[in-house]
């Protein structure tokens, strides 16, 4: 497809009230939400395109091409880039972030399995962590607190992907559960189409998430590290949310069972995040 072809609409319908955590939320201060909502208005467009379930694998590239040239400012093809690229310009931020992104997308659209945690990790780098680095980056944070933002994207990214492993499967064939973790737990990819998990894919769920628990666990002082108190509150919440959905995937099924949270959980969540926000700082002063 060139860049002059009218390209056909993939989009999903979702908005950001649909995702599992808080984007561009009313915690964020009002001067940053309309360039914070232009990255995650590309990010929905590279995602729906990625995870179409009926176009061909040749159009979705060519679409995520358009998205590409325009960020990068070869072309005005795509009005999602164009739009990101100019609220981008207005600010002096670079584009590496959403290209990244990109890089994400594309690999949803030819990459199907993930042979190992590495690999996994590998794919987070470009599908979660450009996210986060993109936030910090507009709010001129220190980009020392990468490595922390780093682990918490990965996390949510593979929370997520617990979550939703057997819709994945039976929606777009595409598996992010490691392969080996699979195989040294007595497991198939079959076993992820089944209505309910076995005892030996619980446990291969169950030991994701401790892994993911891990990354959780390198994520905590994030919050600490952060300026901006209404971001650094956001990222508190975020952390919060993160670790009951671990826990809940180390005892549930996410095949047969919720593995979400009820709006009241996230309310309970939120002011435990604002209590754990509220001892860091009279921690730190006292410290002064």
């Amino acid at each position: 497809m060139s860049m002059a072809e009218q390209p056909p609409d993939l989009a999903s319908g979702k908005g950001h009230k649909d995702e599992n955590f808080p984007v561009a939320s009313f915690i964020i201060k009002p001067r940053h939400r309309a360039v914070v909502m232009a990255f995650y208005r590309f990010a929905r467009k590279g995602d729906d395109v990625a995870d179409h379930p009926t176009e061909a694998a040749d159009t979705k590239l060519a679409l995520l091409e358009r998205m590409r040239a325009t960020l990068a400012g070869e072309a005005d093809a795509d009005a999602e880039a164009l739009a990101l690229r100019r609220a981008q310009g207005a600010r002096a931020l670079g584009g590496e972030h959403g290209l990244d992104l990109l890089e994400a997308f594309r690999r949803d659209v030819t990459k199907t399995r993930y042979a190992d945690w590495g690999e996994l990790i590998d794919y987070c780098r470009y599908s979660a962590m450009p996210v986060g680095r993109f936030v910090l980056d507009v709010h001129g944070e220190d980009r020392a607190l990468w490595p922390a933002n780093d682990a918490l994207c990965a996390a949510l990214q593979v929370i997520n992907h617990l979550q939703d492993c057997g819709k994945d499967l039976a929606a777009l064939d595409r598996v992010y559960v490691p392969l080996d973790a699979l195989a040294a737990g007595g497991c198939s990819v079959a076993d992820l189409a089944a209505p309910k998990a076995s005892a030996a894919l619980r446990g291969v769920i169950a030991g994701l998430a401790e892994q993911t628990w891990d990354l959780l666990s390198q994520s905590r002082p994030f919050a600490q590290g952060i300026r901006d108190a209404r971001l650094a509150y956001e990222v508190a919440a975020i952390q919060r949310l993160a670790e009951d959905l671990t826990l809940k995937l180390m005892r549930r099924d996410p095949l047969s069972e919720r593995v979400h949270h009820t709006k009241l959980e996230t309310v309970g969540l939120l002011a435990l995040a604002a209590k754990d926000r509220l001892v860091g700082r009279n921690g730190a002063a006292r410290a002064a």
